[in-house]
């Protein structure tokens, strides 16, 4: 009997957090978390372009300090070779990158003690200043929406999303795949 339904509370808009999943779209379509997973990365991307800009500063120099930082905080070093697989740059769009991070203060060449062929690059103490003046705001932003959800509902998610990043990894390396 619809008179005796208790009232509840009204559903958060789809996509926003503990808003119901639309059923799986018909055979061949993407599931709706598929089309969530390519909102976020383009509304990140957006975030690091206009964030960057504010700082001239390309999504490429924000990707390479990334990747310095990735390989400095697992006790690896980072060599232009190094970085220029990791961001699929040409030898001479690798340099010019370099260049323009050197010349802002953002990173610095240093010889291999070893080996003074080898050049080694190292983020700066204005690149940690700056990069962390960036992203401050998506990080707020991000903890505020994060403190939302039960430890074990964040466990699930983190557990999902190494799995998609495996899986887009994985792709990118499958025969066939866009050339890199």
């Amino acid at each position: 009997m619809a008179g005796n339904r208790t009232p509840t509370a009204p559903e958060p808009p789809q996509g926003q957090p503990g808003a119901p999943l639309q059923a799986p779209p018909p055979v061949g379509g993407p599931h709706p978390l598929i089309r969530l997973l390519q909102e976020f990365t383009l509304e990140a991307n957006r975030y690091v372009d206009a964030a960057g800009g504010r700082k001239d500063m390309h999504r490429t120099d924000l990707n390479a300090l990334a990747v310095i930082m990735r390989h400095t905080a697992n006790g690896g070093t980072v060599t232009p070779g190094l970085l220029r697989k990791e961001l699929n740059l040409s030898s001479p769009a690798t340099t010019a990158l370099i260049d323009r991070l050197d010349s802002s203060g953002h990173v610095v060449r240093e010889r291999d003690s070893s080996d003074r062929r080898q050049v080694h690059l190292r983020m700066t103490p204005k690149a940690f200043e700056e990069g962390g003046a960036i992203f401050a705001p998506l990080s707020r932003r991000m903890g505020s929406a994060m403190a939302s959800f039960s430890p074990e509902e964040l466990e699930t998610v983190t557990r999902f999303m190494s799995a998609m990043v495996e899986a887009t990894v994985a792709a990118r390396e499958e025969p066939g795949a866009p050339p890199s």
